[in-house]
């Protein structure tokens, strides 16, 4: 049986991929990288990855993703900063979802910022 390629868009295996963002074993390098984790993260429902990769001062409480919801696509749009040196960056992405028999995306533009070395999602324009 092939690997389950990861539901960020890389193509690449998920346990080569956002796996080892998700499980704590290699963070994020580049603010993309954490937007990809963080899709990937709804797409399987790992709430505790998406409160931990917010930032603190706008982290909400709780976060419950909708097991309805079915996340079928992300296409990144452009970045901003955001590199291996940089200490912020955006991401402009579309994601696709499903739901019953409705479909759609979400366009954003979401902004991080990297702490002690750790990428975290700040908020979207």
């Amino acid at each position: 049986m092939p690997p389950r390629r990861c539901p960020c868009g890389t193509g690449l295996p998920y346990d080569e991929c956002c796996g080892p963002r998700h499980d704590g074993s290699a963070p994020a390098a580049t603010a993309e990288q954490l937007m990809r984790s963080r899709y990937s993260a709804f797409a399987i429902g790992d709430a505790a990855y998406l409160l931990a990769s917010w930032h603190p001062t706008t982290r909400p409480s709780s976060v419950e993703p909708d097991p309805a919801v079915r996340w079928t696509g992300l296409d990144v749009l452009a970045t901003t900063g955001g590199g291996l040196l940089d200490r912020e960056g955006t991401v402009e992405f579309r994601a696709h979802w499903r739901s019953g028999g409705e479909s759609g995306d979400q366009h954003e533009v979401s902004r991080f910022v990297r702490e002690d070395g750790a990428w975290r999602y700040l908020d979207a324009e």
